[in-house]
């Protein structure tokens, strides 16, 4: 009995154990729906984004070129000046005082000068007749160059009071927005140089400066195309640049490289860039930071690919492709920048074959049957650079 007991559970073990007759045959498991895109090729540039700060293209601290009482201001915070605007009055009375001395001090030195010219202008017929002895021709000649000397610094101190004068006008050496007034009506001021009193801050606005730091290898990769002449260029024959500020999402301000700076800093390894910009709305405040774009390549037939495409194992990038006979095949890529909502593909694929965007999850192993659908082409973004 007991041996007929063991037989019979070994016949049911066998039977458990047994694999179904598909799995025998070695069946595949049916395919699995993903949906596809070709990698596309498109010309473009790649872009590359800078931290940066505006800056104006004209500032000026505002001081007075003479001492005094402030009499008036004349300037609103914040408000636009044009220039040669007078904005600060300083009172101007010891100056008329000291200009009108120097007027008489001219007039005396006018007369005294004529007067010494025309006993000069009589020596020769004086000599000519014996009138006067050589030694008194030369004391004349002497007086006449004195008080042409004498002339010529009282003209000059006419015209030196005359400015302190006109100075006593602070006016605005640039056109721009004005600051608020630091010192107010009846305050004293100096005008000595090393020490002059600020009165206020003007900025330029209608054009503004974006300042940005290019470390080493970008700026030789930049010198490189330079010198072969395969920067892109704007109509004008400029470098373009493109900037954003917080809060914006595309690159609406457009402007070009004004300069370089004329050395790397050993500190910080990178150079400065000056990018420079219209600013007709105002928008760019100088002290903004900003997100700066700079064309860091030629013109060239890039590779582009659905970023949903792209998977990682561990740090290898990797596609899944599509091959003729509906089969997944495994794809490492090397990946570039994005563009547009897409990244460019450095190797790995070629234009035109087809890469599953979609369902790559269903995809258990390379070689795996799959079912293919075309994907909706994805909604356009704002480019994304290096």
């Amino acid at each position: 009995m007991k041996h007929r007991l063991l037989l019979l559970t070994s016949l049911a073990l066998l039977s458990a154990c047994k694999k179904p007759p598909d799995a025998a045959h070695g069946h595949q498991p049916p395919p699995q729906p993903v949906s596809l895109a070709p990698v596309e090729q498109r010309e473009l540039v790649e872009w590359g984004e800078f931290a940066g700060r505006i800056d104006a293209v004209e500032s000026v601290e505002l001081r007075p070129r003479v001492s005094g009482y402030l009499k008036e201001v004349r300037i609103k915070a914040g408000a636009m000046v044009n220039k040669e605007d007078v904005l600060f009055l300083i009172d101007s009375e010891p100056y008329d005082a000291v200009s009108d001395r120097a007027k008489g001090e001219l007039n005396r030195a006018e007369a005294t000068a004529t007067a010494a010219k025309k006993e000069f202008d009589r020596v020769p017929a004086l000599l000519g007749a014996k009138a006067i002895s050589p030694e008194q021709a030369d004391a004349r000649e002497a007086a006449h160059l004195q008080a042409q000397g004498g002339l010529l610094v009282a003209q000059a101190n006419v015209r030196a009071a005359a400015l302190d004068v006109k100075f006593c006008e602070v006016t605005a050496p640039i056109s721009g927005r004005v600051s608020r007034a630091v010192v107010t009506t009846g305050n004293y001021v100096s005008g000595l140089a090393g020490s002059a009193t600020l009165l206020t801050t003007i900025v330029s606005v209608d054009r503004v400066y974006a300042w940005v730091d290019m470390d080493e290898n970008t700026l030789l990769r930049v010198q490189s195309l330079a010198r072969n002449k395969k920067l892109p260029l704007d109509k004008e024959g400029r470098v373009p640049a493109e900037v954003q500020l917080s809060g914006e999402t595309d690159w609406p301000h457009s402007g070009w490289i004004e300069s370089f700076d004329n050395r790397v800093g050993t500190a910080t390894g990178s150079m400065a860039v000056r990018v420079e910009m219209l600013n007709p709305n105002e928008a760019l405040t100088p002290g903004l930071f900003a997100r700066v774009r700079l064309p860091l390549t030629a013109k060239y037939p890039a590779l582009l690919v659905d970023e949903s495409a792209i998977r990682t194992d561990q740090s290898r990038k990797f596609v899944l492709t599509v091959d003729e006979k509906s089969l997944a095949q495994y794809r490492p890529v090397v990946v570039g920048p994005q563009h547009e909502g897409k990244r460019i593909i450095r190797e790995g694929l070629k234009a035109g074959e087809q890469i599953i965007v979609n369902g790559q999850a269903r995809v258990y192993m390379p070689g795996q049957p799959v079912a293919a659908e075309t994907a909706a082409p994805p909604a356009k973004t704002a480019a994304v650079t290096n």
